[in-house]
């Protein structure tokens, strides 16, 4: 996934922001970096957190998707003599690149980031007229091909789940309808559409396309899905004593956190008729209070901060647990996978 340091919006509508990395303080309190310490940063991004982490003292290594973050990313790489590794990878598959000993730390920041939603021709955003593309890696399937060619109950549901859009049905039959006479091809395009079936009320906060451009988004990214992925790797690359942090910026996210957390803090199997056949060992013990979210002040300066909760947790001496995709409730939209062949 795409970083989200605290500088990236998860309303896709949003335009341009200034580059300011959310609950960095809360962040650098959970991780405790310091010298002799590796910490790996998930989401890179314009490398908020990792600059941060830096100057703690640690060695950092972070990694992207986005090809264009990487090489924004170089200076900062030659700045440091070595203590920061910065790679092309998706953050669900961070444990291929934990050192022998295991990471002191884990960070990360769940979103699409400011650069990519600046980008006219990245497609995230619909102030900025662009194509209809949305993909972090800037490969595989795109949200034109979802919109285009997904069919009508695929739609619906990928809006109401991803996008808990409650005018679902009414959207996708009218992208049906049009798309039939003249494919959808940009930002503005169907955000239009979107605007015409759902018009804005005059005490609607948010554009009415905002919510089917988040769950165009997190589809074609497949954003839930590596974040319980990446949950997973960073509880098998952690060190007992290890440190993971985790900001999100919506719901859908926080909860799928929150039930991970909840579900590696160790309990009885079995069930109340049943005799305890086992005690599961927590595999984390919580930091601080279970949810931490941004102080007036700072949702003040930084609106973006405002959603914003982090959870964290300390690794304990247990064995990495089977990654049960099941214990998050997803719904299987897989199938559009096939949309881009």
């Amino acid at each position: 996934m795409a970083a989200n340091p605290g500088e990236g919006s998860t309303d896709a509508g949003g335009g341009p922001v200034r580059h300011i990395p959310v609950l960095l303080n809360e962040v650098l309190t959970a991780l405790e970096p310091a010298a002799g310490k590796v910490i790996l940063d998930g989401t890179f991004g314009a490398g908020g957190y990792t600059s941060a982490i830096l100057s703690g003292g640690a060695e950092v290594i972070a990694l992207d998707r986005d090809p264009t973050a990487i090489a924004g990313g170089q200076a900062l790489v030659d700045a440091h003599g070595g203590r920061l590794k910065l790679i092309h990878s998706q953050f669900s598959r961070l444990a291929d690149q934990a050192p022998a000993g295991g990471l002191d730390g884990v960070v990360l920041d769940i979103g699409v980031s400011s650069m990519q939603i600046d980008e006219a021709d990245r497609g995230f955003s619909f102030q900025k007229n662009g194509p209809l593309d949305m993909r972090m890696s800037a490969s595989g399937v795109s949200a034109a091909d979802v919109v285009n060619r997904a069919k009508v109950a695929e739609l619906i549901r990928i809006f109401h789940f991803l996008g808990e859009e409650s005018q679902s049905p009414r959207i996708a039959h009218a992208i049906e309808k049009r798309r039939a006479e003249k494919p959808f091809e940009t930002t503005r395009d169907l955000a239009g559409l979107i605007e015409i079936v759902t018009p804005r009320k005059m005490k609607d906060k948010i554009h009415p396309a905002t919510r089917v451009f988040q769950a165009l988004r997190i589809f074609v990214n497949d954003e839930l899905g590596e974040l319980a992925q990446a949950l997973f790797a960073a509880e098998q690359a952690l060190k007992p004593g290890g440190r993971l942090v985790v900001v999100t910026f919506h719901s859908l996210e926080d909860r799928i956190v929150k039930t991970f957390f909840s579900d590696r803090a160790g309990k009885a199997s079995g069930s109340r008729h049943m005799p305890i056949a086992h005690e599961r060992a927590a595999t984390f013990d919580r930091i601080g209070k279970p949810m931490v979210s941004a102080s007036d002040a700072e949702a003040e300066l930084n609106p973006r901060a405002r959603s914003a909760k982090l959870r964290a947790g300390l690794r304990t001496t247990a064995p990495a647990e089977a990654a049960d995709m099941s214990i998050f409730g997803l719904p299987n939209l897989a199938s559009l996978g096939k949309l881009g062949a």
